[in-house]
């Protein structure tokens, strides 16, 4: 553990005088910027997650960011959902009524073309799809937008990492143009450091809040912490910013699901570089006016 580390593990340890100090905010000390805001599953509580509706939403709300999960159908085609069942967000008990527990991976991706993935949220989507992968990035690159792809459930799809970075490769997602628009991220350590094995160069953030004793593990492989909000304090956030990641820079934090304004507000006040939230135009509003 190099001396920031060892400064902020002592930080973390006065426990509430820590958090009297001013917030340490690595990406505002260096452009004085607020959090970055990144639209969850799309402008999720404005249009149904994760289809592009909720990206063309999010668009138009301003987000420059969104973020989406990617799971494996039965014939190996990457889509954008998630849960790991169909069930929740999809007509899906309708269309196939004897095919419970409607996991993802036991759908091929036609017969989940076939599924109503809007109507749940409201008529005025009704005939929403599930999206491919490949159709969400071009959504995305339609808006000019960045993106936060989250491997879901990597344990039900072996070599799902190899898969998505090829599919990114394909469409150019590791080219110069796309620069500082990617960041693959996951609950899954074992799923993060196989990423940075195997395309060192793609920033990465691991999804949870690991004591402070076990961070340097993480900056192995991680670029980001992102954790539930409610885990968060400006000690804890200090003590991340304090740790160098594997592209040579201090580690980020960005806090999710944050959908009210007093809860932005404080956030921000931890000194967190981004913030996930269904409600990009509450937080903005919380953040910027």
């Amino acid at each position: 553990m190099h001396a920031r580390a060892a400064t902020a593990l002592s930080t973390a340890l006065l426990g509430t005088a820590a958090l009297l100090l001013p917030a340490t905010d690595v990406r505002a000390v260096e452009d004085g910027s607020p959090p970055v805001i990144i639209a969850h599953r799309g402008a999720s509580a404005r249009a149904p997650e994760n289809t592009l509706a909720a990206v063309d939403k999010a668009a138009a709300l301003g987000a420059v960011w969104v973020e989406n999960d990617v799971q494996r159908t039965r014939d190996g085609a990457l889509v954008v959902l998630h849960d790991d069942s169909l069930r929740r967000t999809t007509d899906v008990e309708e269309v196939f009524p004897g095919r419970a527990p409607w996991k993802v991976k036991d759908f091929t991706a036609a017969e989940i073309r076939r599924l109503d993935a809007g109507s749940w949220f409201g008529a005025s989507y009704a005939g929403a799809r599930v999206p491919t992968l490949e159709q969400y990035l071009h959504r995305v690159d339609l808006h000019r937008q960045k993106l936060l792809l989250e491997l879901k459930n990597p344990e039900l799809y072996p070599g799902i990492e190899r898969q998505t970075l090829k599919l990114l490769s394909n469409e150019g997602w590791f080219d110069p143009r796309h620069r500082n628009r990617l960041v693959v991220q996951s609950f899954s350590a074992a799923s993060l450091r196989a990423v940075h094995d195997l395309k060192p160069g793609v920033k990465t953030g691991y999804l949870g809040t690991p004591g402070v004793a076990d961070l340097p593990a993480y900056a192995d492989f991680a670029d980001q912490i992102n954790s539930s909000y409610t885990s968060l304090s400006t000690a804890y956030v200090s003590a991340v910013h304090a740790f160098t990641g594997p592209h040579g820079k201090p580690l980020e934090v960005s806090a999710w699901t944050v959908n009210t304004a007093d809860a932005a507000r404080r956030v921000a006040r931890y000194g967190v570089d981004g913030i996930i939230t269904n409600k990009p135009d509450v937080v903005r509003g919380a953040l910027v006016g």
